[in-house]
């Protein structure tokens, strides 16, 4: 046993030895003269384009509208000989985007709301015609050829709302109502004696009110019934006199 780990002992030293001989080996250095290397001229240039752009996320990582976005401009500047900067690029798919989300929220909402999403992302005026009841009187008012107006521009929401000032107009004309522009539909009922009379005027004013204030997307048939009610009531009016 003892011979045993003489042995290993000698064996052990050897292998140091050889370790201490290699790791003292010495290096040569030399002393020649160190040639300076130069770029070439325009090198930044050459290297500069999209294609050198590591900032940017492309390929396998870069969603499939991103990488279509890249392609087609790729290939638009190929054809045509231009060339966008990284930044003209990125402005541009972010402006692509923005229309994306934005036709896709309008698509959701019109889904939801139908026809009267577009009224959320735009903002209808509050006077929409040059008719102002509040600075003109009603009895001055050429109403039949603002009514034909509307028809001509198919407005037939404004159609509705001029035929029933018309009625307002013909029934304060014969005193069956005294018309005043803050005066509600409510008033002007309560004012009319003639039950016949009462019955038409509010079927209109339902109509009236759901029609302009609701804003129901009217269409052609919807207004040729509604029409319908609003000649029932100035006849009516007519035959009251």
């Amino acid at each position: 046993m003892n011979r045993f780990i003489f042995i290993s002992f000698l064996l052990l030293n050897s292998f140091a030895a050889t370790a201490y001989v290699k790791d003292s080996l010495s290096v040569i250095v030399e002393n020649e003269n160190v040639v300076r290397k130069q770029f070439s001229e325009g090198l930044s240039e050459k290297y500069s384009g999209r294609d050198f752009d590591y900032d940017k996320i492309e390929g396998e990582a870069e969603n499939y509208l991103g990488r279509a976005i890249n392609w087609f401009f790729k290939t638009l500047g190929e054809i045509f000989g231009f060339e966008l900067s990284p930044e003209m690029f990125e402005l541009i798919k972010n402006f692509i985007y923005g229309l994306l989300i934005f036709f896709a929220i309008y698509i959701i909402v019109k889904l939801l709301v139908g026809n009267n999403a577009s009224s959320l992302f735009s903002r209808e005026k509050e006077v929409i015609a040059p008719l102002n009841i509040k600075e003109q009187h009603i009895e001055n008012v050429d109403l039949d050829s603002y009514i034909k107006s509307a028809l001509q521009e198919e407005n037939y929401r404004l159609a509705i709302r001029y035929m029933y000032l018309k009625s307002l107009k013909l029934l304060s004309q014969n005193n069956f109502i005294d018309w005043h522009y803050e005066k509600t539909n409510s008033d002007y009922y309560r004012e009319i004696e003639n039950q016949n009379l009462k019955e038409d005027f509010k079927k209109a004013s339902y109509l009236y009110d759901n029609i302009w204030y609701g804003e129901f997307a009217l269409n052609k048939t919807g207004f040729l019934s509604a029409q319908r009610d609003f000649e029932r009531l100035n006849q009516n009016l007519n035959n009251a006199r």
